[in-house]
């Protein structure tokens, strides 16, 4: 399985970004699915996670309310949509898979994507 992650950029407090996670090798209806972030000079933090039959979606309180995880299974993709942005969001942004929704949830996934860069200003 490989994970291209893409949508980042800079964007002033308060504003939106999407981004996007194209998967192949594999359908994305066979895996659960997650985004990560890390900021300079801390660790790799969970921010979201959504099991495969899309029976549970799990969020970090630090993006309840502002962050949305959706699959677009026709094109093998798995979106975030970002809204209210906030300095604190800036991070480089990681998609990672797994066949276990507690895998992905614990950072410990099988597949991971690049990372895309998020730079949110004040």
């Amino acid at each position: 399985v490989q994970l291209q992650a893409s949508g980042g950029g800079s964007v002033q407090a308060g504003g939106s970004l999407r981004l996007s996670c194209a998967a192949s090798g594999r359908t994305i209806e066979s895996l659960n699915m997650g985004w990560f972030r890390q900021a300079p000079g801390k660790e790799r933090e969970f921010v979201v996670a959504a099991s495969r039959n899309g029976a549970g979606i799990y969020y970090a309180d630090s993006v309840k309310g502002r962050f949305t995880i959706s699959r677009d299974n026709a094109n093998n993709t798995v979106y975030l949509q970002m809204n209210s942005l906030k300095p604190e969001d800036t991070a480089v942004y990681y998609c990672a898979a797994d066949r276990s929704t507690s895998i992905v949830v614990a950072g410990r996934s099988g597949y991971w994507g690049q990372g895309t860069q998020v730079t949110v200003s004040s």
